[in-house]
């Protein structure tokens, strides 16, 4: 096993080798766009299954894996690492961590990845340490500890490498922490950096928490963020507020949480921030993927971010200066009357938690979530996973603060099909349904839809050659038209999928992996 030295220009330059997947979000851009062309829409009916890695966790398996010169990288649940042949799926190396404690994060004992930096690979994990691993043999360099996970505080991220830097941010808003992103010199472990995402007094941005609100409000980092080198600019986006469902003890906007903030990696320093949900009262993270897009906006070339929102609202901003230029709501909303020309929202009576129970669109699991969208510059569509048509009902309860335990002020009552009966069941878009769609990066119409039996926690990936690849939860991975939505090929594999695909190839031929169950599937055409 000889894998190679993964240097900062060859990630800055990841397009450049397709035949890899060098970071989480395959380029700093976040497209999820790789420019392989072998598997077109002609012969994709030909994919057949070539390895299969069996994950000894039965825990949710949401990794997505690196993939350096014929060697991948994944990660299994809790925080194990894996070294694998990408041709054929043998194991060269795995490194187990064993958490210092009892964990409890939010939704399931997860890890979705890992970076690297020259030979060295960094996990994240959920006893909220920073580990550096030896990518060639799997032996620890250094292990740092980030915050107290006792107190709430849980990693769950791929970490983002930026120049000599890695940065992470902590999870845990439904246990009242006050979350932050942070950066540690890759050869050392060290702290470099530290910005809050709860700004706390005298910081910009605490004047939106009234009374002590701001020590327990939340703010989580889910997902790798996105950076500009150009303008030397990562982009992150923040978790609701704690209390969830109670917004009563926490008057005020509450910066920065479902925001996403554009930070100076060199330094943490706040460039800008944008609040899609102010005072969020329905726990709609802003945790989505921001994808980065160089285009022409009415008539000038400008630096664009895509940002589909859970809350519903597919937004259009300038990422040099956070300006709002377009929302537009991509499934049925109730919660706002519109957007103003600030993008601030416009709300509507009545929608927010109560003690009776108040039923609003979108449900709690909103528009879209945390799964990746992809742009393919080909085709110039911007694609997402969807919940249409789909509301829960949001109950206001008491909200008392205990360090460790879930601090949640409310309760919901789902009124999807999908959620309330099993993890499968037959699409009725009366009742909700779920989709793939495409929509125009520039004006967020839909162009095309592909309905699906139930509603997706997967990615997406789009090709060189058109074709876009998603999951499903009923276990099934599929290839669409990327132009047209088209159903190309479907495959069962018997395990929800809650993870994003990727593409590699070695020695001239083209693979697709995805995690399905507790397994990574791995493609190619039939020879």
């Amino acid at each position: 096993m000889l894998p190679a030295q993964v240097t900062y220009d060859r990630i800055l330059n990841a397009h450049k080798e397709p035949h890899n997947w060098l970071t989480y979000n395959g380029t700093y851009a976040s497209q999820h766009h790789s420019a392989l062309s072998q598997i077109t829409p002609e012969n994709v009916g030909e994919l057949e299954m070539t390895w299969v890695f069996q994950a000894r966790s039965l825990e949710k398996f949401q990794a997505t894996p690196l993939v350096v010169d014929g060697v991948m990288y994944l990660t299994e649940a809790p925080n194990n690492v894996i070294a694998v042949d990408a041709k054929t799926g043998r194991t060269f190396w795995m490194y187990e961590h064993d958490l210092a404690g009892p964990v409890s994060p939010c939704c399931g004992k997860v890890n979705r990845g890992v970076a690297i930096l020259g030979d060295t690979l960094f996990l994240a994990t959920l006893d909220a340490r920073l580990i550096a691993l030896d990518a060639k043999t799997g032996s620890k360099k250094w292990d740092t500890r980030v915050y107290s996970y006792r107190k709430g505080y849980t990693l769950a991220l791929a970490p983002l490498v930026v120049k000599d830097k890695v940065i992470i941010g902590t999870a845990g808003g439904e246990f009242g922490i006050r979350g932050f992103l942070a950066a540690y010199d890759a050869k050392t472990g060290k702290q470099v950096w530290k910005f809050h995402t709860i700004p706390g007094p005298g910081e910009p941005g605490h004047e939106t928490w009234e009374n002590d609100a701001w020590k327990t409000g939340g703010g989580s980092i889910w997902l790798t963020g996105s950076y500009d080198p150009e303008l030397n600019l990562t982009y992150w986006g923040v978790g609701n507020p704690s209390p969830d469902w109670n917004p009563d003890v926490r008057p005020g906007d509450n910066l920065y949480t479902d925001s996403v903030v554009a930070l100076n990696p060199d330094t943490g320093e706040l460039k800008w921030h944008f609040q899609f949900t102010p005072h969020d009262e329905w726990d709609w993270d802003s945790v989505q993927v921001p994808v980065l897009l160089d285009a022409e906006w009415k008539g000038s070339q400008r630096k664009l971010m895509l940002w589909a929102n859970r809350n519903a609202f597919y937004y259009i901003l300038d990422r040099a200066t956070g300006e709002f230029l377009q929302g537009t709501a991509f499934v049925k909303q109730d919660w706002t009357i519109g957007l103003d020309e600030a993008g601030r929202p416009i709300k509507a009576p009545g929608r927010g938690p109560s003690e009776e129970g108040a039923e609003t669109f979108p449900g709690v699991q909103g528009g879209t979530n945390w799964f990746a969208p992809a742009y393919n510059p080909s085709t110039n569509l911007f694609y997402l996973s969807v919940w249409e048509n789909y509301a829960s009902t949001y109950f206001k309860d008491e909200a008392d603060y205990s360090p460790g335990n879930r601090f949640t002020g409310g309760h919901i009552k789902q009124g999807f099909p999908a959620i309330r009966r099993s993890r499968i069941h037959v699409r009725d878009q009366d009742t909700g349904y779920g989709a793939i769609r495409a929509l125009n990066p520039l004006t967020g119409e839909k162009v095309w839809e592909y309905a699906t039996a139930d509603v997706s926690d997967s990615g997406l990936l789009s090709t060189g050659s058109d074709v876009l690849f998603s999951g499903s939860r009923e276990g099934s991975f599929y290839a669409l038209d990327a132009k047209s939505g088209k159903l190309l090929w479907k495959r069962y594999l018997g395990g929800q999928i809650v993870a994003s695909p990727i593409t590699y190839s070695i020695d001239g031929v083209q693979y697709v992996s995805v995690a399905s169950g507790s397994s990574m599937f791995s493609f190619t055409l039939h020879d």
